[in-house]
């Protein structure tokens, strides 16, 4: 039995001694306390070792991806080979690979590990001719490079560069705002009809920084920079300008604000491609869905790709609305649906009643190609475009077809009303502006006696009101002295009263008293005529 070891000095090959001790398991350790022990057990024959920590790097690479090195084919054509002896190996994936390519048996078992244990524990009395020193060295510079492997660290997968460019990019953007703003305003004193006529900033300092003066405009050549019909209108405007005359000194500074403009739109222009290559390179199928800017956004908000990775597709879809959500549970609204993705291509061309629907299918199809473009080994973007291509047909569905019924066969569309515009016309109705009254301070005569007629007429109204309460007060006085009266009669004497019929020429006030007041007031006013009427009935 040959046992293969690989350490970060070189490979070595040794045959086992002493077989029989293989067995116990258990108590293996004890023969590999002392170097003298263990080289009772097991005795370095080959030994191949590294130039340096490169070559250690690719032999360790090759047998973790499960291929051989050409130093380890070599070892192994050379003496297992001749012994025909089988080979332990610390990897079971790394024996297939032997066994198939050098038709080699190999070895994987629990003894194995412990023998690759004790061997390790070893190392520098069982290989001869390296010193310690070297070895720490050796082995600190394997781990190094072997973790960097590991974690897949190089210069083309590192996000930061992603979260710096696009923070940059935010920032040349407002600084291009301000500079473009303040160049208009300083020049638009000496040109102001030239900012109306150009309105392409880059094209407007571009211009500025080849005439300069406005009395130039008649002898320039801007055909390089604008149209025909434009040049003339610049041309024709600088002739006729109302703007006021500046020194060379200011043309100097209002040049030279010119000259930082363009040299930060060219700047700009660089760092945007630069930020589509490296999004390109390390999450493809994210720039796919949503682009490049909104991709590299995410990313920043979230700190890394890996960060990013580990958020869900409810929190991907409402990253950068932070405040408007808390808001929203606070104050126990709606909820907001969308943050940055609302800047992706196919939120922006979706109707408005269907963009939170988009957005959610969107944002869980993103996570996918983050996730993909995170842990994949792959770095294409097939993944990506074909989501795409899915949410292109879904959008087209909802847009064109409408909704398809869930329940039944699914054939049928959903009856859905068609939208009519219904356009109102209204006028303008100038009286709410003011509280005032529309009449003029100076009344005409006829209004003023129309005004005292209705108080007239206002003042009876109120009298008779009055006299009716009185009446009806000495009405209920009289009742009540006859009920009082006629109890005292009823008690003195219990006499029938016959009482007589009165005539119609004459009326009787003893007897019965019938008083009819008939009362008609007109008043005449802006509506109906009013008309009151008042009945009384005294009966004794």
């Amino acid at each position: 039995l040959y046992i293969l070891y690989n350490s970060p000095v070189g490979f070595s090959c040794s045959p086992v001694l002493n077989e029989k001790k293989l067995q116990e398991v258990d108590s293996l350790w004890k023969e590999f306390e002392t170097p003298e022990k263990a080289n009772k057990i097991v005795k370095l024959k080959h030994f191949e070792k590294f130039q340096d920590t490169a070559e250690a790097l690719a032999a360790f690479t090759a047998l973790m991806e499960g291929k051989i090195n050409k130093q380890l084919k070599k070892v192994l054509k050379k003496i297992v080979k001749e012994a025909h002896e089988p080979l332990a190996v610390a990897d079971a994936k790394l024996g297939g690979v032997i066994k198939e390519k050098l038709n080699l048996s190999c070895i994987h078992s629990p003894v194995v590990n412990e023998l690759m244990r004790g061997i390790r524990s070893q190392m520098d009395g069982l290989i001869p001719g390296v010193e310690p020193r070297e070895m720490a060295a050796m082995c600190l510079g394997l781990a190094h490079s072997l973790s960097r492997y590991r974690l897949k660290f190089s210069a083309d997968k590192v996000d930061t560069m992603i979260v710096q460019a696009i923070s940059l990019l935010d920032d040349l953007d407002k600084e291009l705002n301000n500079y473009i703003m303040r160049c208009r305003e300083w020049y638009g004193w000496h040109f102001p009809e030239l900012g109306k006529i150009i309105s392409d900033n880059l094209t407007y300092c571009k211009c500025l920084q080849k005439v300069g003066d406005r009395k130039n405009y008649a002898s320039a050549k801007l055909s390089e920079l604008l149209p025909e019909e434009v040049e003339a209108e610049v041309k024709a405007a600088a002739e006729i300008s109302m703007g006021t005359e500046v020194s060379e000194e200011d043309i100097c500074n209002i040049l030279h604000l010119c000259t930082q403009v363009i040299e930060i739109s060219e700047y700009r222009t660089q760092l945007y491609e630069y930020l589509q290559n490296r999004m390109m390179a390390i999450a493809p199928n994210v720039t796919v869905m949503v682009g490049e800017l909104v991709g590299a956004r995410l990313i920043a908000h979230a700190g890394s790709l890996l960060n990013l990775a580990k958020h869900a597709a409810s929190t991907v879809q409402i990253l950068g609305a932070e405040k408007a959500l808390f808001r929203a549970l606070k104050s126990r609204r709606d909820t907001p649906k969308y943050g940055l993705i609302y800047h992706a291509s196919l939120v922006g061309q979706t109707s408005p009643k269907h963009k939170g629907k988009i957005s959610r299918m969107l944002a869980a199809k993103t996570v996918l190609a983050i996730r993909y473009d995170a842990f994949g080994e792959d770095s294409s973007s097939a993944m990506g475009v074909e989501n795409r291509a899915k949410l292109e047909a879904r959008l087209r569905t909802l847009e064109d077809r409408g909704i398809r019924k869930i329940s039944g066969t699914g054939k049928a569309l959903a009856k859905t009303e068609k939208y009519e515009h219904k356009s109102e016309v209204k006028t303008y109705d100038p009286s709410g502006d003011s509280t005032l009254p529309t009449c003029s301070k100076k009344r005409k005569i006829e209004q003023v006696d129309k005004e005292d007629e209705i108080t007239e007429k206002k003042a009876k109204k109120a009298k008779i009101k009055v006299k009716v309460e009185e009446e009806e007060e000495e009405e209920k006085v009289a009742e009540e002295e006859e009920t009082s009266v006629k109890k005292k009669k009823k008690k003195g004497k219990k006499k029938h009263i016959k009482e007589e019929p009165l005539s119609e020429e004459e009326p009787c006030t003893s007897t019965a008293i019938a008083v009819c007041l008939f009362l008609i007031i007109d008043v005449h006013l802006e509506g109906p005529v009013l008309h009151i009427s008042i009945y009384f009935l005294y009966q004794k």
